[in-house]
């Protein structure tokens, strides 16, 4: 599904990935780690085409399209989606305003406002989260938490194909990574979706069950595992690895 060969990227023209690859076939879930500042968020970030972000080599194929070639808008629309770890808040639009135009525009046809309402109302009570979140501004003064919810609300409202979770985990107390973990399971299974995870918190990819584990150092993969890379990390940290 999505294939990043010999990618090179510059920030304020600093390199920060150099030749970095890596394939993620359909329906399996990956995870990035590695130590701080070393480029995991520069990866979803180049996917999706931030603008701060300097493509100079390489290709990022998605499903035979080269996003290099698509903007950010056509990268939404081919079911590529990122929950930030600090997701913004958007005074004055609703996430039911937001989700009906995003659905309109990704089915290309009208929206039903009773079957919208109803697969809202499902959705929400899966989450255990209040029914009127969707008339409340995108995350505006919501905790850490409902944040997170808010953004899986979007989730299963828009049905990514591939799903990108950057630090997910941040900001969240335990209950609710468990209820955050536990949605993004029941998802995976429902959809089979792609993921990739760049995060720190090994519980979270313990619960998650990733098929693969790549370490991210000196700009490139430095090592890629099973998950019981992850037993190795918590032992030796990254300092082994280059």
């Amino acid at each position: 599904m999505l294939k990043i060969e010999d990618l090179t990227v510059n920030v304020l023209d600093k390199k920060i990935l150099d030749s970095f690859n890596m394939e993620i076939p359909d329906g399996e879930i990956h995870a990035v780690m590695g130590p701080n500042g070393v480029g995991k968020s520069t990866i979803c970030r180049s996917i999706l085409k931030d603008p701060n972000y300097s493509i100079k080599n390489g290709s990022i194929i998605y499903n035979g399209v080269d996003l290099r070639d698509s903007t950010t808008t056509d990268i939404a629309r081919m079911g590529i989606m990122m929950i930030s770890q600090s997701p913004i808040a958007i005074e004055g639009v609703t996430n039911g305003e937001m989700l009906r135009i995003a659905l309109s525009e990704k089915n290309n046809e009208h929206i039903d406002i009773f079957s919208f309402q109803r697969e809202v109302k499902e959705i929400c009570e899966k989450l255990n989260i209040p029914e009127s979140f969707i008339h409340r501004s995108i995350n505006d003064g919501m905790s850490g938490g409902e944040r997170k919810k808010n953004e899986l609300l979007h989730v299963w409202m828009l049905k990514p194909s591939f799903l990108i979770l950057d630090e997910i985990d941040s900001g969240l107390d335990v209950d609710a990574l468990k209820e955050v973990t536990k949605s993004l399971k029941e998802y995976h299974k429902e959809t089979n979706c792609s993921m990739l995870i760049i995060t720190h918190n090994p519980k979270l990819l313990k619960d998650l069950n990733p098929d693969k584990v790549h370490i991210l150092k000196n700009k490139k993969i430095a090592k890629t595992g099973s998950i019981e890379l992850i037993s190795e990390i918590e032992d030796l940290g990254f300092k082994n690895y280059s």
